[in-house]
């Protein structure tokens, strides 16, 4: 057994997806066509990862397996994650959680500004209930995407709270995994997100889960329309460059108070 391969029976990569299309401009990266999205799945499948959503992935290794698994993740909702990213993940026998913005849903992704129509509409909520019916996990992105870690307290627990509650009514199921809007989060707002009714929650991040990590801060890698299959499997086997995520965790104290500043003065530095 090689080094990289026991790595992973005791540490969980996860994935954040966004849309399964091609764009172009500053958000290219959060983009992923569909044949590459495919090549990128089904190389993991070939590598000998299964392909489940965060919450499944969580209590697997809580209970103690030590299979190989990746969770994929799916951010925001994006109308072509019904009509690209479902079959895609069918076609590889893979399973995925698709992060909801709940307020967004039925228009447009609002919080990217002027480039939110690169991305198509959003999923209505029938369609979202259609995404369901197929057996992915439907996890809460909030209400209105705001960074959450800036807002006051009230205001935190309508994003959380109230789309939760929405998505658990609408959706007839338990919501239990949540998503960060921006990956934003601290003590406060982790504690809001648990006490709401979620289990597990998951930013950014870029490295991998380990079982002694809390569980509402699952990191997560990202993978762009640049990674080819094998690039995508080299990253999860590797656990990325380390001082990359040590460094982005030691600025968000700071890059927490700039935003807060910049909020109250009428900005939204995301």
């Amino acid at each position: 057994m090689t080094a990289s391969v026991a790595q992973t029976w005791t540490t969980l990569p996860a994935l954040m997806y966004h849309s399964v299309s091609a764009v172009g401009g500053p958000l290219r990266d959060l983009a992923v066509p569909p044949e590459r999205l495919a090549e990128q799945l089904d190389a993991l499948s070939a590598a000998g990862y299964r392909l489940v959503g965060l919450t499944e992935a969580l209590d697997e290794l809580e209970a103690g397996s030590t299979g190989k698994m990746v969770a994929v993740t799916f951010d925001d909702g994006y109308r072509d994650f019904l009509t690209a990213g479902v079959p895609a993940l069918q076609a590889a026998g893979a399973s995925a959680t698709l992060y909801a913005s709940v307020g967004h849903l039925g228009g447009h992704a609002g919080w990217l500004g002027q480039w939110s129509p690169d991305f198509g509409p959003m999923l209505t909520w029938s369609e979202l209930e259609e995404v369901a019916s197929t057996g992915i996990e439907i996890g809460n992105h909030s209400l209105i995407h705001h960074p959450l870690d800036v807002l006051s307290a009230a205001q935190l627990r309508e994003e959380v709270v109230s789309s939760h509650d929405q998505l658990e009514q609408r959706l007839q199921r338990k919501v239990r995994s949540f998503a960060y809007p921006h990956g934003y989060n601290s003590d406060r707002v982790r504690r809001a997100v648990e006490s709401s009714g979620h289990d597990n929650a998951t930013e950014v991040g870029r490295r991998l889960h380990t079982p002694a990590e809390r569980r509402f801060a699952v990191p997560r890698f990202q993978p762009t329309p640049d990674h080819t299959g094998a690039d995508l499997v080299a990253l999860v086997e590797s656990g990325g460059p380390r001082l990359v995520s040590q460094i982005k965790q030691l600025a968000q104290p700071g890059w927490r108070l700039v935003r807060r500043m910049a909020r109250k003065a009428g900005r939204n530095l995301t």
